[in-house]
């Protein structure tokens, strides 16, 4: 059995699969539905790019990325869920950086800021979204605000 570093230390995940279907007949309201489902399922990411298929007839391409344990439950979905009738899927490595998570205190509430490390140095830094939302929304202020006090708190 191949042990793994927890999540949050910069490692190579080896054991990663992307998989992808074009879909040209698929109402727009069953796309979401069908990326809630994936990552509650598992993946790590979910994305749609619109595409021009044969016969010059617009699509959509869904691409999702997850570990090679979750191949038979996103080809589940994929099938049940969607109209495509074939997925393509391949091996895939991904380098992941460092991360940690500060706590900023911004005047409304505690935000999560999640940070990417390589090479000992800080490279990104994110406030966590939904945080955020939650604040703006208790406290009926632009999301952007939130954003704004968040990263004051790095300009010091």
């Amino acid at each position: 059995m191949v042990s793994h570093p927890p999540p949050n230390y910069e490692h190579i995940d080896d054991q990663m699969v992307k998989m992808e279907v074009n879909l040209d007949d698929i109402p727009g309201e069953w796309l979401g539905y069908v990326m809630d489902l994936l990552f509650e399922s598992g993946a790590n990411d979910v994305f749609y790019t619109p595409i021009y298929m044969k016969k010059n007839r617009p699509g959509i391409l869904l691409q999702l990325l997850c570990s090679s344990a979750k191949i038979n439950k996103m080809k589940e979905i994929l099938f049940k869920e969607t109209t495509t009738l074939g997925i393509r899927y391949y091996p895939l490595t991904v380098y992941r950086v460092e991360r940690t998570f500060k706590k900023v205190q911004t005047k409304w509430g505690t935000v999560t800021v999640k940070e990417g490390i390589f090479d000992g140095q800080v490279i990104q830094r994110a406030p966590e979204y939904e945080e955020c939302k939650e604040i703006a929304k208790l406290h009926n202020v632009p999301l952007k605000k939130v954003y704004e006090q968040v990263w004051k708190q790095f300009d010091r």
